[in-house]
């Protein structure tokens, strides 16, 4: 065995249950801890997630010179860098498993470039509960529909024997592997929008560990109702250190197994690792649903393109203050609430009739938690093309989804403050009230807030009759 081990890191950036690190750090002298930036995944597309990245890799270097390993980041092409460590480096590659299929395919030449190389290399189940592989129904096709999916896969995952858990060994003497790295922050986005994440997160193996145990203590009881109700701290807000693995999948589970009475609240949030487990079953089984509709009918859908409304949207400017509210969160904080996920997107691929593809791609510029997965098969299944969709019909009223979901109005006056006056009666439809009470508590519709860019029964027409043109064809 050799006497240096290089730890590839990607969606993995923790201490505790890394397997990758912690067999390196058992069997080697030196480990070094690598992290490839590579700006074609990024370059204008993850500008978010830039920020969360190099935030993580700074709090991980601390952590990891604990165990005198450092932590090295090149900038480039990981083939390009793998292709440059050869046989005399006597060095063993190790890593654990990202679940996408276009990484699939690179780690398959990255082999190919160690076997060719003579490099010797491990690689690690990755950050999920059951490869997607070990899931198909009784007759070897892939799942479609969740329900039977994830009682399967509850079942399978447990009835496994629990795999001994490693814990990395700190070693003697720290060393430095590569040369020309780069710094966290080099990477940082050249538009300054994302400084004031500060406020809202701290990317952080210690974090994730504290909104875990704020879950089970505070909030899992309750969750299957306030997860509704973007006013109070009802989720678990993990899905960010999820992505990038400051938190593995089976701690979470773990931690839920130990709750001794497991109620709605317990079964409701297991369900949305449930959900997890599912999109990346699906990209990887129908890969095309990265590019285009999983159901072919709608690729002849009467989409609408309207720059337009598409920036109006972005910005919260829509003149449906439950929508703007959540457009407006996701720019100021990285993250969005998921009842309110559902309702901004709804709005843009049935109200204003655009394209799924064009919100998928701006959640995954603003967002912190975006999971390629998870995002293509939410945005399909809202827009009624994906797996075990929405059906179409089933449009969101945007004024009746405010009043149930916000009845009092403080999620939405929080992030639209221009309405902080706006009696609750109105404040779902603020066009309705008389012009002489908009002048009293100063905010004209049109003027100060905007009027509804398209009126919801007529949209909501448009769009059933849209979906109807598909039978046709």
């Amino acid at each position: 065995m050799t006497k240096k081990a290089i730890v590839w890191i990607r969606e993995d950036i923790r201490i505790e249950k890394n397997e990758a690190l912690a067999f390196a750090s058992q069997n080697h002298e030196t480990v070094t801890v690598l992290y490839i930036y590579n700006p074609k995944l990024f370059d204008k597309k993850r500008e978010a997630q830039k920020w969360w990245l190099s935030k993580s890799l700074e709090n991980f270097k601390t952590d990891l010179d604990r165990f005198n390993i450092s932590l090295e980041i090149l900038s480039d092409d990981e083939i390009k860098v793998f292709s440059n460590i050869k046989k005399k480096d006597d060095v063993t590659i190790y890593w654990n498993k990202v679940y996408e299929p276009d990484v699939i395919s690179n780690g398959k030449k990255i082999r190919d470039t160690f076997i060719k190389n003579e490099i010797s290399y491990k690689y690690f189940k990755g950050n999920i509960l059951l490869e997607f592989q070990e899931l198909t129904k009784d007759d070897g096709t892939p799942y479609k529909v969740f329900t039977p999916f994830w009682k399967k896969t509850e079942q399978t995952y447990l009835d496994k024997i629990p795999s001994k858990i490693l814990k990395i060994k700190k070693k003697q003497k720290k060393t430095i592997f590569f040369k020309k790295t780069i710094s966290p922050k080099d990477f940082l986005p050249k538009n300054d929008w994302f400084k004031k994440f500060d406020k809202y997160w701290t990317p952080s193996e210690n974090e994730a560990k504290k909104y875990l145990q704020s879950l089970i203590k505070n909030k899992i009881k309750d969750y299957s109702e306030n997860r509704d109700i973007p006013s109070v701290e009802g989720t678990s807000k993990l899905s960010p250190f999820l992505k990038f693995g400051q938190i593995h999948v089976e701690t979470i589970w773990n931690e839920c197994q130990e709750i001794k009475s497991k109620g709605m609240g317990y079964r409701k949030y297991i369900n949305e690792l449930g959900w997890r487990e599912f999109s990346h079953s699906l990209i990887n089984y129908f890969p095309q649903m990265l590019k285009g509709n999983l159901r072919k009918d709608f690729d002849n859908f009467p989409w609408v393109t309207n720059n337009k409304f598409l920036e109006r949207w972005k910005k919260g400017m829509t003149g449906y203050p439950i929508v703007d509210a959540g457009m407006r969160e996701l720019y100021e904080t990285g993250w969005m609430h998921n009842r309110v996920r559902m309702i901004v997107a709804s709005f843009l691929v049935k109200h204003l009739r655009i394209h799924w593809m064009e919100g998928e791609k701006h959640f995954k510029n603003c967002l912190v938690d975006y999971n390629k997965a998870s995002n293509v098969a939410q945005w399909q299944w809202v827009a009624g093309c994906g797996a075990d969709a929405a059906p179409y019909f089933r449009i969101f009223n945007p004024i009746l989804q405010g009043e149930k979901f916000d009845k009092e109005g403080t999620y939405t006056k929080k992030w639209v403050p221009e309405l902080k006056n706006m009696p609750n009666k109105f404040l779902y439809k603020p066009w309705e009230l008389e012009n002489k009470y908009q002048e009293q508590i100063k905010v004209i519709i049109g003027k100060d807030y905007p009027s509804p860019m398209v009126i919801h029964e007529e949209a909501r027409t448009a769009a059933l009759a849209a979906f109807q043109s598909l039978k046709k064809n």
